[in-house]
């Protein structure tokens, strides 16, 4: 076995390396960019896609048509996060993060150009599903490279506090996107909203893709990855990364999956699902400035929190603030939805505020737990593929599935126990997920089953 390699901590590193600040603002405003626009669509469908590319159907029915267009997207992702998995461990995280992130802007600056159902029938939800798989296929690419760039670049005592910025640019990027949403409800009137208002956001990702290029171009390559990459052979440099996870650590795939059940489904619950509850079933679509701005605050407080609990994780462990978020949103959606229906300006917010901050205990220090769960030479792809392919499970199917539990929008009898319940049973497998996984706050990222085999 060859001898590891020391990581020359951030006062050692010559003028060529990459300062973890530096790295850490590429990953977030990257991040964010790629999920403002990941996010806008989950609102648009919530807001206008039903109408536009399904008009022909009940409203509740049209939306739901719509979610299963977003859903798609998050079919891709698992691929998405294979493909790029496979190259950024075998070529190296920065340029599939430039790659996805291009990928991304090209595809939602086009849904901003679509025509819609009036003007070329069935060819409009056509489009609208292509666009969204090449969104879906992007961002499966994203996160992995995002949070491993600042877990690989930052040192072990506070891996969650850089790594959970990443996470950060999430919240980020869906309060630029419900941001940009709510201005336009405010000033618009619905109408024209509808015609033309919902163009405005997508467009306007082609500016924000261009300032994460240019960060994202400006920083180096992983120091984790490059010493592990040194050392392979010529041979071994040709390894397939998703053969090696699922020959090597198919029980930490496992384990991220069920961790991200509860996580997931939550955050969709608190927010996309949480718009069509309001402006569908409970209210109009007048009520939409409503839940809006409950979301944009939510996302501030979200986005503050992250890095908050990333930074708490390094000291208590990953574990006990896991269990603390899977608990806290199965009790909380037995609460939600009433505050919701109540049409309080206030329940709503602390409905939504509440809720993302539950939801925050589990998302800050994901990121450096699915790290750390991997070795070196997999790590992109082991990361990519437990968290991707647990969204087909998770944050696909709750609009879907929230929305055939509450039923008809039409008959005012909304079945709000039923969707607690399928919470509550995703907050389950999640405590599962978490018993068997270890506590790794503070372990190094240096281990690597593959290479240890390779060179025993």
């Amino acid at each position: 076995m060859t001898s590891p390699v020391t990581h020359p901590t951030q006062a050692e590193q010559g003028p060529g390396e990459t300062n973890i600040v530096k790295v850490v603002f590429a990953s977030l405003i990257g991040t964010a960019v790629e999920w403002y626009d990941f996010f806008l669509y989950g609102s648009a469908a919530a807001l206008v896609f039903g109408t536009l590319f399904f008009p022909e159907s009940e409203p509740a029915a049209a939306t739901m048509l719509a979610f299963g267009t977003y859903a798609l997207g998050f079919v891709a992702r698992p691929l998405g996060g294979i493909v790029f998995g496979h190259f950024g461990d075998r070529v190296g995280r920065k340029k599939m993060l430039v790659t996805s992130l291009l990928l991304m802007g090209v595809a939602t600056f086009a849904i901003g150009l679509l025509p819609t159902y009036a003007t070329i029938g069935l060819g409009a939800p056509i489009l609208l599903l292509v666009c969204r798989l090449v969104q879906g296929f992007a961002v499966g690419g994203e996160w992995g490279g995002a949070v491993l760039m600042a877990a690989e670049h930052g040192e072990d005592s506070r891996r969650g506090f850089w790594s959970s910025w990443p996470q950060a640019g999430v919240a980020l990027g869906n309060l630029f996107a419900t941001g940009v949403l709510w201005l336009l409800a405010a000033f618009q009137s619905d109408d024209a909203f509808l015609a033309w208002g919902w163009r405005i956001p997508f467009l306007l990702s082609a500016v924000l893709v261009i300032i994460g290029l240019w960060v994202r171009l400006s920083i180096e390559e992983s120091p984790v990855f490059k010493e592990a990459h040194s050392e392979l052979s010529t041979s071994e440099k040709q390894h397939v990364p998703l053969f090696e996870v699922v020959k090597k650590y198919p029980r930490e795939v496992l384990v991220a999956m069920g961790m991200r059940m509860a996580e997931n489904i939550s955050y969709y619950l608190f927010t996309v699902i949480s718009i069509t509850f309001l402006t569908t079933y409970v209210g109009t679509t007048g009520d939409k400035g409503i839940i809006l701005k409950a979301l944009l605050i939510g996302a501030v407080v979200h986005f503050v929190t992250i890095p908050l609990i990333g930074a708490l994780s390094d000291k208590v462990g990953r574990r006990p603030l896991y269990v603390a978020g899977a608990v806290g949103v199965a009790a909380w959606s037995w609460i939600f939805f009433d505050l919701i229906a109540s049409k309080s300006e206030t329940k709503i917010l602390l409905a939504v505020v509440v809720g993302l901050v539950l939801h925050a205990l589990m998302y800050a220090p994901q990121a450096a737990f699915f790290s750390e769960l991997f070795g070196t030479s997999v790590r992109y792809t082991g990361a990519s593929v437990g968290y991707q392919l647990a969204s087909i499970f998770a944050g696909a199917l709750a609009p879907i599935i929230a929305i055939k539990l509450l039923g008809p929008a039409t008959n005012g009898a909304m079945n709000v126990d039923s969707v607690a319940i399928y919470m509550t049973i995703a907050s389950v497998i999640t405590l599962v997920a978490v018993f068997f996984a270890k506590e790794t706050a503070r372990s190094s990222l240096r281990h690597d089953r593959v290479l240890d085999n390779a060179h025993k």
